[in-house]
């Protein structure tokens, strides 16, 4: 029965992997990955630039050159946009100025001019339209400039003008000890729904597609007379849980690997020596830093081993129901309309776990997160932000081990009637019945 079971996981498998659509897709998704990773980087080959300078030259008839740069840098620091910009002065004749501006040349002209009525006046020139916070940026420090000439034609002492132009000093003052921790908690709860969870739905729905796809092509050819008239039902039902369950697993594991080489390749585009140095190995190094300081990298340690038996329980769990549902059909549309409500069931915990971080507390979410087929999208998210604890997780992966073990249980005797069943006639009450029979 072993060496049958066997048999039947590594034929299943090996036609799911060695085809050439499998090592197709495979490189199409290595591409896409390397390309969404690297995607500043190919802009910029063919002729973007995505780290230049807007340089704003500054033509200045009134002495306030110093006061404009240092109000300008100011604002666009607070902003976090002053390496986008440089600010520099010229005494060139604005005519010639004028000529040299064309679209590969980022350049804006700023040009002050004497005013007896209004103090001062101002032309911004450009050849294209410099964007709304470019001209945001450049107004308000026009704006405060202005306002300094005025103080100073007002009378009023040096002392007076600096304390009424000098920014008011806000100090933003929480009580609330763990609140950092916890905006560092969302961020990365916010990183994790990204990184793990949305990877495991598309993965589940590839794995209830392929079983429903394979079962149906079986009964569709008649081959799955021969296949039963050789090993039990139970074997045959094994043997495509197992290697569809494999073959989902190896396809994350494949997607890791392709991130991997992606962000490799981005650091060695980045001139950094590859993840030695450079950005991502910043970026990595921010991101450990702050799971870290939350104590999250401690507790993740601890629920690691529950969090794998939670995902590896649920996979399982929606390809017993995805067999069961295919054994029941007799066609692949018949299952497409089938595998609906498994359909939903992904997409509730999908944006419960999304939900999570929004509705701290949330009795109905940590409710919902005990619930077999949901528990693996919402568990590890709530553990994370802290909403559920070691033992509660513990309890989760307990109850959907259980439920896995009853739904193979009951969902064999309804596979070993559907599997040779192909009339919708009285399908059901054959379906319901068999739930009755007990297993010989």
């Amino acid at each position: 029965m072993k060496d049958k079971l066997k048999f039947l996981t590594k034929q299943s498998l090996d036609k799911k992997i060695k085809t050439k659509w499998f090592k197709a897709v495979n490189i199409l998704l290595l591409v896409l990955l390397i390309v969404i990773t690297n995607v500043d980087r190919i802009v910029s080959f063919f002729g973007g630039d995505f780290e230049s300078q807007i340089t704003i030259l500054v033509k200045d008839d009134i002495n306030g050159y110093d006061y404009f740069k240092q109000s300008f840098e100011s604002i666009a620091s607070s902003l976090g946009e002053m390496k986008d910009f440089k600010v520099e002065q010229t005494t060139e004749d604005i005519e010639t100025l004028k000529t040299n501006l064309d679209k590969e040349n980022e350049t804006i002209l700023v040009q002050f001019l004497k005013d007896d009525q209004n103090y001062m006046k101002a032309e911004i020139i450009s050849y294209d339209d410099i964007g709304t916070i470019s001209k945001q940026l450049i107004t308000s420090a026009i704006t405060s400039l202005k306002e300094s000439i005025a103080f100073a034609n007002s009378g009023l002492s040096e002392e007076q003008i600096l304390a009424l132009t000098t920014p008011v000093s806000i100090t933003s003052i929480t009580t609330n000890p763990d609140i950092e921790n916890a905006e560092n908690k969302d961020l990365i709860a916010t990183g994790v729904i990204l990184v793990i969870i949305l990877p495991c739905f598309f993965l589940i729905l590839m794995l209830v597609q392929m079983i429903g796809a394979e079962v149906n092509d079986e009964k569709t050819t008649r081959s799955m007379e021969i296949i039963i008239s050789n090993v039990p039902p139970k074997v045959h039902f094994l043997s495509k849980i197992y290697a569809s369950t494999a073959f989902v697993m190896l396809q994350g594991l494949l997607l890791i690997l392709y991130t991997l080489i992606a962000l490799i390749i981005r650091g060695l585009l980045n001139g950094g020596g590859g993840l030695v140095s450079g950005e991502v190995t910043s970026s990595v190094s921010k991101i450990l830093q702050m799971v870290k300081e939350t104590g999250i990298l401690s507790s993740l340690i601890q629920g690691l081993p529950f969090i794998i038996l939670l995902f590896v329980f649920s996979f399982v769990s929606y390809a017993i129901m995805a067999g069961v549902l295919a054994s029941m059909t007799t066609s692949i549309e018949d299952f497409q309309q089938l595998q609906t409500p498994i359909m939903m069931i992904i997409m509730v915990g999908y944006y419960l776990a999304i939900m999570a971080s929004q509705f701290e507390g949330a009795l109905f979410i940590k409710m919902v997160s005990y619930l077999p087929m949901l528990s693996f999208l919402l568990s590890p998210v709530l553990f994370i932000l802290g909403q559920i604890s070691i033992i509660e997780l513990g309890i989760t992966a307990a109850i959907t081990g259980i439920f896995t073990f009853i739904l193979f249980k009951y969902g064999l005797r309804i596979y070993k009637v559907g599997i040779l069943n192909y009339s919708s006639s009285k399908l059901w009450k054959k379906m319901f019945k068999s739930l009755k029979t007990k297993e010989k």
